[in-house]
């Protein structure tokens, strides 16, 4: 799947503990034989998150949760991939990582990557979105424009994806 230009952030901050924030980034790109392309592409990936260029000798596990979810997105982005599926990419992180992941998100889209995510904070995830889906209770309860999604009144137990 990595080839063919899809690469996956799960939920939970899934990062390799004992390696270094580097191995994680290298994992990420372990199809790419180009020394070249790895290396442009750990030069991109540091520069939309700086801190990790800081402490690419760091291991990973160490990490605070906001830095491991830096990391994990960092990842997937190894490949230059041309649509990235995120799994709850806020969920457990504080309100400062959680605002500064969705900045990064931000970011990413404005790069030209194509994002799809799942994600429980709905008010977040629409103000950056094309397109969303609220589901309740499993039942897809408005779809469309974000924006007019976000105008639709929602119980706190929805879900977005889009």
């Amino acid at each position: 799947m990595l080839r063919r230009g899809l690469a996956y952030v799960p939920q939970g901050r899934i990062v390799f503990p004992q390696m270094t924030v580097l191995e994680n980034l290298e994992m990420g790109a372990y199809t790419e034989r180009d020394p070249r392309r790895v290396a442009a592409a750990l030069d991109q990936v540091y520069g939309l998150f700086p801190i990790l260029a800081e402490r690419r000798r760091q291991a990973a596990g160490t990490m605070s949760g906001g830095e491991q979810q830096m990391v994990a997105i960092a990842r997937a982005l190894m490949t230059a991939p041309r649509l990235i599926l995120l799994d709850e990419p806020s969920l457990g992180l504080s309100p400062k990582f959680v605002t500064l992941i969705f900045e990064k998100l931000v970011e990413m889209r404005e790069a030209g990557y194509t994002l799809m995510l799942v994600e429980q904070n709905a008010t977040r995830a629409l103000a950056i979105a094309d397109r969303g889906y609220v589901l309740e209770l499993g039942r897809n309860r408005v779809r469309g424009r974000a924006a007019l999604c976000s105008r639709t009144p929602r119980s706190s137990a929805s879900t977005w994806a889009g």
